[in-house]
């Protein structure tokens, strides 16, 4: 109040504007049931028109883990600071690692929000470091790319791609049936499944695609250890100065980063293909810091990523926006690969089991499939 009051000359609608999302927020909190329910104070969450007012009062927003480089974030800070005068800083770090800072620094906090693996979001929340803000989107975004009561939103999602360098592959494979089939006429490089998620999500993507999930990888160990027999799996490792090289025929790769691939190294050079017969869709969801600094200004960047603006923004840099409504720019779907690809693609329903699969999944790849690649 103390803070309000010093306003003094500024304009009876500004402070009213503020005042008005205050209390929504202090609604909202009050509404909170002891179980963590915000279904009673879901009408009351601030748009982002209503947030303006209260985030420029705050003047900036600090993200950790969301550097302009990646996913295209550039555009989204450039246009808050030109439309809403909102500065911004970053500093990158894993998902874990902003988990840790929020906690770490809850008592002189520095950071507002985070952009975190959906793995993350979950822990996120256990641990007690975020607060809760839906957006005016709400409704848009799928139940298993949420927290139910808003901790963390999917914003743009991953699913894993075969990355194809038609120089050295005749026929680029649009199935894990098309890789299976591929003896003797090139490799597939998978990555250090014993560290990478990449990898790690490659073997799940093939699990799904025969049959198992999170909690049965088997399918997809049976697979890879297939593929290996047959000499099918590659022993180079899956970076950019490999393929720049033209050592890497076909990758397992996220879709955004293999997209990334494929417009630096020659776009006519290479192929990206979700495998048809299924895959893993996965995201990275933003967290607001419980803590946060400027929580205005943070709920007001987490609008306008959700919004038609800024889910153009993270297609530009090859993230697929986790609205379906928004209608793309010609030149930003064309970087995409279209949608219907898509259709087999799915979701990890409990990342709990997932967490506890990854634990023994690169002991298992060790015993199972290293040892049969030639």
């Amino acid at each position: 109040m103390l803070k309000a009051l010093r306003w003094g000359k500024r304009k009876k609608l500004v402070l009213i504007a503020w005042l008005a999302v205050l209390a929504l927020t202090v609604a909202a909190c009050g509404n909170k049931s002891e179980g963590g329910s915000q279904e009673a104070a879901s009408a009351a969450v601030p748009t982002l028109e209503e947030l303006v007012a209260p985030a420029q009062q705050e003047g900036q927003v600090v993200s950790v883990g969301m550097p302009d480089t990646w996913a295209n974030w550039k555009d989204t800070w450039d246009q808050l600071n030109t439309k809403y005068q909102i500065k911004h800083t970053d500093t990158d770090m894993s998902s874990a690692e902003e988990i840790a800072k929020f906690e770490a620094e809850k008592n002189k906090p520095t950071a507002d929000i985070g952009d975190v693996g959906i793995a993350f979001g979950p822990l996120a929340v256990q641990k007690g470091v975020t607060q809760p803000y839906k957006t005016q989107y709400w409704d848009e975004v799928p139940d298993w790319a949420k927290d139910k009561d808003g901790h963390w939103m999917v914003a743009y999602t991953g699913s894993i791609s075969f990355f194809c360098n038609k120089d050295l592959v005749q026929e680029c494979p649009k199935s894990w049936a098309d890789l299976e089939n591929a003896a003797g006429k090139y490799k597939v490089s998978v990555g250090d499944v014993t560290k990478a998620s990449q990898a790690q999500h490659a073997v799940l993507a093939a699990a799904l695609a025969h049959g198992g999930d999170e909690g049965n990888i088997q399918p997809g160990i049976d697979y890879f250890k297939k593929l290996a027999e047959k000499d099918i799996i590659g022993k180079v490792d899956v970076s950019p100065a490999n393929i720049q090289k033209g050592e890497i025929a076909v990758a397992l790769l996220w879709d955004f980063n293999a997209l990334g691939y494929r417009d630096q190294f020659g776009k006519d050079k290479y192929e990206v293909n979700i495998p048809s017969d299924g895959s893993v869709i996965s995201g990275y969801a933003t967290i607001i810091n419980k803590w946060a600094p400027h929580p205005n200004a943070a709920k007001l960047a987490r609008a306008y990523i959700f919004s038609d603006e800024g889910q153009i923004n993270l297609a530009k840099g090859y993230a697929r926006p986790i609205r379906s409504s928004v209608k793309l720019p010609a030149d930003v779907e064309a970087k995409l690969i279209p949608q219907d690809q898509y259709k087999n693609t799915k979701p990890i329903k409990d990342f709990k089991v997932w967490e506890d699969t990854v634990k023994g999944l690169g002991a298992k790849w060790q015993e199972e499939v290293q040892v049969a690649i030639k």
